[in-house]
């Protein structure tokens, strides 16, 4: 069905805020529990949206993406992490870097389940909870399949470093001072929606076996 701008508004509202601002805070209570108490002292390891939330990054821009039927892209105050402060800093990168993702993943489980229970919801309730089931499973699909793209500074990137040997891992950690504007090249270029289509498609199917 068509949706007006503002119905579309509506329903990818909640779905959007949470997938990044709990994907942040993820990264906070992983690097907390590697020894990182950054994000603990910066009151950024927290599930409220107000604490995450970046204006141009997780609101104007993810309404432009869903307005215009792009790819859904946008990004939130990135949590504070020093990741010399991690007990096993190149090690424990890892599953601060991949905690993001994983939520991510559990979170498009849970709109997964919203609309599968949306078919025996009240007739009133039925159709909305089922398109913003829809539309959370496919928000947490997109943003964990890019970021997890062997990119710096994108998680993908990060785990990429982790497992490299140290005379790789340092001259790719350099791509980070390029990595945004290497990202919004290929978003623009339309690379980026050729890479992901795939990865996508493939992690689809995955939830959609698991229900």
């Amino acid at each position: 069905m068509d949706l007006t701008v503002i119905q579309k508004i509506v329903i990818y509202a909640l779905p959007v805020i949470f997938a990044i601002t709990v994907h942040e805070a993820a990264h906070g209570y992983a690097a907390r529990h590697f020894g990182d108490m950054t994000a603990f002292n910066a009151g950024r390891i927290t599930l409220n949206p107000l604490k995450h939330i970046d204006l141009f990054g997780t609101i104007i821009l993810p309404a432009l993406t869903v307005m215009l039927g792009g790819i859904l892209f946008g990004w939130a105050k990135p949590v504070p992490v020093d990741f010399r402060r991690l007990r096993n800093p190149k090690k424990d990168m890892l599953w601060v870097a991949a905690a993001g993702p994983a939520s991510n993943f559990v979170m498009a489980i849970f709109w997964a389940l919203v609309m599968k229970f949306s078919v025996s919801a009240p007739e009133a309730f039925a159709l909305p909870m089922a398109l913003m089931g829809k539309a959370g499973v496919t928000i947490n699909v997109v943003l964990m399949v890019l970021n997890l793209l062997p990119l710096p500074p994108l998680d993908g990137g990060r785990i990429a470093v982790s497992l490299l040997p140290m005379n790789l891992a340092r001259p790719f950690a350099q791509i980070e001072r390029y990595g945004f504007i290497i990202l919004i090249i290929l978003l623009f270029s339309g690379v980026l929606g050729r890479i992901l289509e795939p990865l996508i498609n493939l992690v689809y199917a995955l939830i959609s076996a698991i229900f």
